[in-house]
Parts: C-alpha cells; structure tokens; sequence
C-alpha cells in the first residue's frame, strides 16, 4: 500500500496542479501569448495600432490605386476610350475641322486668340529668397504645385502694389507666351486647345494663328505701360495680315478679353502718346471680324461679390458647410483675407463690375428680366400667373436680408451710409497679420453699410468708394461705368472709357461683323443676399447668406443668390444686350453701322463620363469645346459672313429684356 501511495504521490507531482480559479488561468494564457510575441522596439512593449497607422494606410491606398490607374491609361491604345464610348453610345459624330475639311473648307484668314481674366498662365522672371529655384517656372496655370508647396510666397508673388498697380519691388511676374499661354489651365483642363485643334485640320499651324497673352491681373491700359502688350498686339496683326496675302484677321476675344479687345480697338487708332497712332482706319484694314465668346459687355454681378466680400456661390456655399474654417487663421493661413489681399491688387477685376447703372440692370422696384427666369426657360403667354409668383427683382444687387430682397422700397427704411464716421477698429485687427481695407472702417462703418439695407448697381459704386477706396482709386483712374451723354465730348477720349461699350463708339469699319456667342440655360449669379459675419479674429464683416432660401415660391433663390438665364459665369443681359440693340444698326455706339450677330447655344450637360465636360455645354468656359461654336468659328475663319451662318441664333428673351432698357441710341 505504500509503494502504491508512493507511485499515486510521483505521478501526481510531475502533473500540474488543477487551476481552479478562471481569472487566474486567463491570466496564465495571457502571459503564454506575451512569450510568443517578438519584442518591439520600445523595450519588448507590444505596438498599438494608432489612427496615423490608419491614416497612412488609407493613404498608401488610394495612391497605389491611383498609380495603377494612371498606369492603365497610360498603356491602353488612344483609341480605346473612343472604341468605349463609341461601344456605349453609338458612333461619335466627326470633330467640326474634320467635317468642314471634308466639305471642302480651307484656312483662309489669320486668327488671333484673346484670353480672358485667370485663363492664361504666368512666369516669374525675378523674385524674393522664398521663391528660389522657381525662375520661368509656372506661378499661375499648370498644375499649381506652388501654391501647395509655399502658399504665402505664392500669394506675395502674386499680389500687385497696392498703390501703383504695378509690380513690387524685386518681383517681376510675367505672361507665358505663344499657344501654350492658354491652350491647358492644368493638365487635362483645356482653355482654347480644342478650339486650336479643330483650327489646325483645315489648314491652319502656328504662323496663322496667334495668342494675344497678356498679364491679365494689370488695368489694360497698364500692360502697355508695363510690356508694350498692345503694341505688340498691334505689330503681329500688321505682320499676319501683311504674310498671309493681304487678308484681314479673325479676332476670338474670350471672357474679360472681349473688354480687354474693346480697349485695343479705342487704343490701336488713338494718337500717340495715349494711343497706338494707327490712323481711324486701322480696324478697317486689318479686322475682318471680332467673334467674343462670353463676352461681359456691361459686367458680371459675381465681381460685385468677389471684391465685396471674395466670395461667390461656391464660397459661399463652402462657408455655410464649415462655419469659419475659411475665416480663420488654419495653418498660419487665413485664406479668405489672403485671397482679398492678394485680388484687390489686381486692376482688371474691376473692368468686370457692372457698368450702366440702373438704366441697364434694374433698380429698387425693377429690372429687365422682370420674372423669375434662373430655369432659362421661358414663360409661356399663358403662364401668366407664374410669372407673376415668381417674379424677381433683380435690380437690387446687394440686399442684407432675405425679406429686405422681397419687400417694396416704400416700406425699406434706408439709412445712408456716405456720411458715417468710420473708426474703432474691428474686434482684434490689431492680431492681424493680413491687411484689408476692412481693418480701418471701425465697428461703427460696418453697422453703417447694413443700415442702409439694399444697394442697385449705382449705389454698389459708393458702396465700393467707403469699404475699399484705395482700391477704388486705382480702378476709377483706369476704368469707368456710367452712360455717355455725348459721346463727342473729349473727355471720352481717355482710356479710362475705352473699355465701357456704353462710353465709347466702335471704329469706323462698316466692313468688320461684331458676334457675340455665349452660352445659355444655366443659373447664373445675378443678385445676393448678405449678412453680417460674426465677430472674429481678422474677419471680412460681410459674407452671402447662404440660408437664404426661395423655396418653390421663388426658385431663383438658392443659397443666398438670385439666378437669372446665362453661361454660369456672365448673365445673358450683359453677354447679348450689346449686340442686340446697342450697337444694333446705326447706333450713337455704333456711327458706321458693323453688322452685329447674336449666336447662343443652349446648354446641354454631357451625356456620359467618357464625354469629359460636354459637346453641347454651354458654360463659361466648357463652351470652348462646344461643337456648333466651333464650327461657327471655322466658318468664319475660312471667310462665311454672318448671314452665311444663318444670321442671329436665340434662344433666350435677350431681344424683349433689351426693348425693357430706356436708353437714348
């Protein structure tokens, strides 16, 4: 019994004693798995899996997907996104050049490209230590990457003297010349490439064609001052017209080049020094036709926005998405009062601001457009009562508040804000490191400008002249907004008139054809509703109500901005009005009577993704690739009139909004 109790006590001892307790063989199972663990690098303690790490991940992850997507693209034949397309679709039409070479159409007379505002890139010739390394590199246009990489830097390079309008001292940033100035405005993004494209597959090449580049951030009569642009302009018109068997060129203005081209066609015949000194008749013998695309004859609502508070619909639906982000210093950034800083140095924004007062865009209790029309649709005779729930006044720009925009002027109590005191600085200006204007007009100018409530396009003027007189100063010295009495007066043979349609005749060229070819059936910004910015550090007071809404009682009204008919950008008011009764005929505008055209091209969104921005668009700048524009374009080109195209194409109310506009022809 012993030696059995002594067999049953070894067994036993090499055994491991039952555990009895849970928590104690989880812990023992714990301590097993820590054994099998490698030791980490902070002294054998396990890694936790952080957010960074996910962060990072995710990252890595997009970017591998991204590179294989590129590289995909980058191996696949060119044609295989038409054979996707085409597999989709159905057979894709022939590009215009391709069609009309196919009908016989040849190059016949030079073309000259004239960009607009932000289209056409720039290079920096000299600059401060921040900018080394960076010598006839891209600051604007391409793919931005200085922006991202020094955004201070890149905004001090890009800002003018706040005095001259000019260049700092020790930067010198200049146009890129030759087609490539605007052809792309980031890789993939084409300004005028298609339009050059389809030029190039009926006959023309380089030595046909020319980009009028320019810097387009100068008051137009600046860049002659600064690079000799328009006499350049000049010389190479003289050269295409004198090479190319005495035929006169086709001039292609678009967006704020369709002004900047009114103020060459003043200058070119005007004496010296002002002037070129090319004689009355230099548009005669040189221009065949003048085909604007886009054109903000009489100015555009959104630049009333941009120099008021630097906003416009996408900002400020931006702003109400993430309340003071924009406004506030984010990274030693604070973008908004960089961007007013930066763009209230820039002269030609101030071309763009609505010019014929009231007479032309509507004042407290009226406008052209009379009913609510940001559908582009029209308003059938029987719709009657709809034009009536839904009519709009547009003539009131800037209205603080939603019911100050509804309610009859009788029942607004307007205090003038001309005569207020400004001072008491905004609420910690002094932290500022971003001057604005707004840091001088003290608590009691902002209070001021509210008050009076709601302004029409004359009283933005004023407006402008009390919140930013410097910038004002400078834009009154170059450019000017009102009607001319008599347009034989001398003092309109300043420059200050010459890009102002309505101060200024057109030469004496009854040969020459004026088009204007726009976009139509897309909102675009017309009028906006305002508020007060809530106090902060170095904020702009003044900011679009994006709460302000219309509902379906008045649609026009979304996100704080009224919409009328236009190409997004330009209104058709201002892009039509001109050629439809301003200069229509023998005007006091137009003494030699120029055939004017209107060509407009409704909007049609693209059918697909593989169709990229659209054949049929009609937007601002999308239009450029737009087919039936192009091949009116060609057309011309290849030397058809006006009357060969079929004369006007309309499709808005431009005609009708035109007859509701008193004015003395």
């Amino acid at each position: 019994m012993s030696f059995l109790r002594r067999r049953k006590g070894k067994a036993s001892d090499s055994e491991p004693a039952p555990i009895e307790d849970e928590s104690e063989k989880e812990q023992e199972n714990q301590k097993h798995k820590q054994k099998q663990k490698l030791p980490s690098k902070d002294g054998g303690k396990p890694q936790k899996w952080s957010c960074v790490d996910s962060c990072c991940w995710f990252i890595g992850f997009i970017c591998s997907i991204w590179w294989f997507l590129l590289f995909l693209y980058n191996a696949m034949p060119a044609s295989f996104p038409q054979f996707v397309t085409e597999a989709i679709t159905g057979p894709l039409s022939d590009p215009p050049g391709v069609k009309l070479r196919k009908e016989g159409l040849m190059a016949k007379h030079p073309v000259v490209f004239v960009p607009g505002i932000v289209t056409g890139g720039l290079e920096l010739w000299e600059g401060h230590q921040c900018a080394d390394g960076l010598f006839r590199k891209r600051l604007w246009g391409g793919t931005f990457g200085e922006l991202y990489k020094r955004p201070l830097c890149w905004v001090e390079h890009m800002s003018l003297d706040n005095e001259t309008g000019l260049d700092p001292s020790g930067i010198r940033v200049r146009p890129v010349s030759g087609l490539v100035a605007a052809d792309y405005f980031a890789p993939g993004y084409f300004v005028w490439a298609v339009l050059i494209a389809n030029l190039a597959r009926i006959g023309y090449e380089e030595k046909t064609m020319y980009m009028a580049s320019y810097d387009w951030r100068l008051s137009f009569q600046n860049t002659e001052v600064r690079d000799q642009t328009l006499s350049r302009i000049k010389s190479n018109i003289e050269l295409m017209v004198a090479t190319n068997g005495g035929n006169k060129v086709v001039v292609i203005p678009h967006s704020m080049g369709v002004l900047y081209f009114l103020h060459f066609m003043k200058w070119v015949e005007a004496p010296a020094p002002m002037g070129g000194g090319g004689g009355s008749d230099w548009c005669a013998k040189h221009i065949k036709a003048v085909l604007n695309i886009g054109g903000p004859f009489l100015g555009v609502p959104k630049a009333v926005a941009g120099l008021f508070s630097v906003e416009a619909r996408d900002i400020a639906v931006a702003r109400a998405f993430a309340p003071g982000v924009l406004d506030k210093d984010v990274f030693g950034l604070q973008t908004l009062q960089h961007m007013m800083r930066m763009t209230r140095t820039w002269d030609s924004t101030m071309s763009m601001i609505p010019k014929g007062g009231d007479t032309i865009w509507g004042g407290l209790d009226w406008s052209p457009e009379g009913y609510c029309n940001c559908s582009a649709k029209k308003v059938k005779n029987n719709d009657t009562n709809t034009a009536a729930e839904n009519r709009v006044n547009y003539g009131r720009i800037i209205s603080f508040g939603k019911d100050v925009a509804e309610t009859h002027s009788s029942k607004i109590e307007m205090i003038d804000f001309r005569d207020a005191v400004k001072g008491n600085n905004l609420a910690n200006a002094t932290h500022c490191d971003v001057w604005t204007e707004y840091h001088e007009m003290g608590v009691g100018g902002v209070k001021a400008v509210a008050d009076y409530k709601v302004y029409t396009t004359e009283s933005v003027l004023d407006l402008f002249r009390f919140v930013a007189p410097k910038l004002m100063t400078r834009g009154d010295a170059h450019f000017s907004y009102g009607i001319a009495d008599n347009l034989d007066d001398p003092e309109y043979e300043h420059y200050k008139y010459w890009s102002n349609p309505l101060e200024t005749k057109l030469p004496n060229a009854p040969d020459m054809e004026i088009y204007s070819l726009y976009g139509v059936g897309i909102p675009t910004e017309r009028a906006y509703v305002y508020k007060l910015t809530p106090t902060a550090e170095c904020y702009i007071p003044f900011q679009i109500d994006a709460s302000a809404e219309g509902g379906s009682e008045n649609p026009c009204l979304k996100g704080g901005v009224f919409s009328s008919d236009g190409d997004e950008t330009v209104p058709v008011l201002s892009a039509g009005f001109m050629c439809a009764k301003g200069w229509r005929g023998k005007t006091r505008f137009n003494p030699s009577g120029i055939p004017t055209y209107i060509r407009e091209y409704d909007h049609a969104p693209p059918a697909n993704l593989l169709e990229g921005r659209g054949t049929q668009s009609g937007a601002h700048v999308d239009i450029m690739g737009n087919f039936a524009l192009i091949e009116d374009v060609l057309r011309v080109a290849a030397g058809a009139k006006g009357e060969d195209l079929g004369g006007d194409k309309v499709h808005s109310d431009i005609f009708k909004w035109s007859e509701n506009i008193d004015l003395d022809l």
